[in-house]
């Protein structure tokens, strides 16, 4: 009998397992929204820390618009769960991109917008996320077959300022949502389960898992991307997935990293 071979998210989950004590913390991520990026593989190396992972040579940054709800500890109950309310729900935009450690793939965070203040100033101390404060107002009414959002990067003394982000999109009636197939460019946008961060100076890392995303290709109209641009210089819009979200998300701790690992 012939057996299935592992997917990503199945070597994802095992990696994870590998650390005693993981997962450390749980939470939801619903209603995310992927805006991917074709970028200058030169120009984008200089940024990073870590060899790029390029996907037939061509080398990629994706902005994450999603909402974190019920961001709680795995262990501890009622108790440590009340403590983590302050910052248990609230949108996010993340900036990645995507590299290597050794024969490990995963994400590097090149900045992450917040709107909640006590989270911005513990998301770079505990687990090195580039974390800034930003206003994220995110409308993924997948119900309703529509997708719109801004984030702006800063406010002035007039109210919100560049650089900025703003999309819109509408899903069909008859959409459906299926997993990545095996090793296409949309697997290896989407299906990542190891974080590179810089914390306190040092390369560290930390492991997510959840089962394969369930996605949707999306016609998406970008109608202002300078908040990237500002960080990558020219780069061409090549695609969008959208996904309802996933359950109980496992998050492990921060590792100091070692090369090769």
């Amino acid at each position: 009998m012939m057996t299935k071979p592992p997917t990503l998210s199945d070597l994802g989950k095992a990696r994870l397992l590998l650390s005693k004590g993981d997962p450390l913390f749980l939470a939801h991520w619903e209603r995310a929204l992927f805006i991917h990026f074709e970028v200058d593989p030169e120009v984008l190396q200089a940024q990073v820390p870590l060899p790029l992972d390029l996907y037939q040579g061509r080398a990629y940054v994706s902005l994450v618009a999603f909402t974190m709800r019920d961001l709680r500890p795995r262990f501890g109950g009622k108790l440590t769960k009340a403590l983590f309310r302050p910052i248990a729900t609230h949108t996010f935009l993340n900036v990645r991109t995507y590299v290597k450690n050794g024969d490990e793939s995963g994400i590097f965070f090149m900045a992450e917008w917040v709107p909640n203040r006590l989270a911005a100033f513990l998301g770079p101390r505990t687990f090195g996320l580039p974390y800034r404060l930003g206003q994220l107002d995110y409308h993924h009414d997948h119900e309703a077959g529509e997708l719109h959002g801004e984030v702006w990067a800063g406010r002035g003394a007039h109210g919100p300022t560049k650089p900025h982000l703003a999309y819109r999109a509408t899903l069909g009636a008859d959409t459906t949502y299926d997993a990545c197939g095996a090793e296409t460019l949309d697997a290896f946008l989407l299906e990542r389960y190891t974080a590179y961060t810089i914390r306190f100076g040092k390369l560290c890392f930390f492991r997510i898992w959840h089962p394969p995303w369930s996605q949707t290709p999306v016609d998406l109209k970008l109608e202002d991307a300078s908040l990237l641009l500002e960080m990558t210089g020219p780069a061409r819009f090549v695609g969008a997935h959208y996904t309802v979200g996933a359950k109980d998300v496992w998050m492990g701790r921060p590792h100091r990293l070692q090369a090769g690992l």
